[in-house]
């Protein structure tokens, strides 16, 4: 078999990818969430898999340094990148990319400053409706920037909502739905096609 490179994003995405490769066939060699490791090697051989951030999924995939990936649509939607396809939508990790401010405050008219760690989707989002934003990047306790002044609003994931609530805010505009989709390399998908064809049908079936 060809040598093949499976990237996958740590975290809850991992939780529900795990179950889906072992039902499609595909397990590691040891168990990943008691390892320090980032590569591990799998039942199938010449088929390892690479533990990664989310963010930084699409760029292995898109250069090649992995032939497949699995990756959160968000996280797509923000990187932009040209350099794979996306062939199948796992339908894991299911999520909402939602705007959100305080409870009851009106939104803001005229000039509007947002928080999010998505600034390519929220620069769309807001160009699409015709307001003028200044975005300020953050990676993390998103729901503090309203709270503290920073920001008038967020773009993040909701998933249950109950942080914004213990926070004060609630949801406003949708921007997309969310889940876990595998991502393929161009190049590579014409250098091993048949390996990699292999595991694109055997997750499809799992998830049709």
């Amino acid at each position: 078999m060809t040598k093949i490179t499976l990237a996958l994003t740590k975290g809850r995405i991992l939780k529900e990818t795990l179950p889906l490769l072992k039902s499609a066939g595909i397990e590691p060699e040891e168990d990943i969430f008691s390892s320090r490791k980032l590569v591990f090697g799998t039942n199938i051989a010449d088929l390892r898999l690479l533990i990664l951030r989310g963010s930084d999924v699409p760029t292995y995939v898109q250069y090649g340094a992995a032939d497949l990936g699995v990756a959160g649509k968000d996280i797509l939607l923000e990187h932009q990148g040209d350099g794979y396809y996306e062939p199948l939508d796992l339908g894991i990790a299911r999520c909402r990319l939602m705007t959100a401010l305080p409870v009851g405050r009106a939104p803001v008219k005229g000039r509007i400053r947002v928080a999010t760690k998505y600034i390519n989707v929220a620069r769309k989002f807001y160009a699409q409706q015709g307001r003028q934003a200044d975005l300020i990047k953050l990676y993390g306790a998103m729901e503090l920037a309203p709270i503290l002044d920073l920001a008038d609003e967020i773009v993040d994931i909701v998933d249950t909502g109950n942080t914004l609530k213990a926070n004060g805010l609630e949801v406003r505009d949708h921007i997309a739905d969310i889940s876990s989709r595998l991502i393929v390399n161009k190049a590579a998908f014409k250098t091993k096609y048949r390996a990699i064809q292999y595991i694109v049908d055997a997750l499809q079936q799992r998830v049709m």
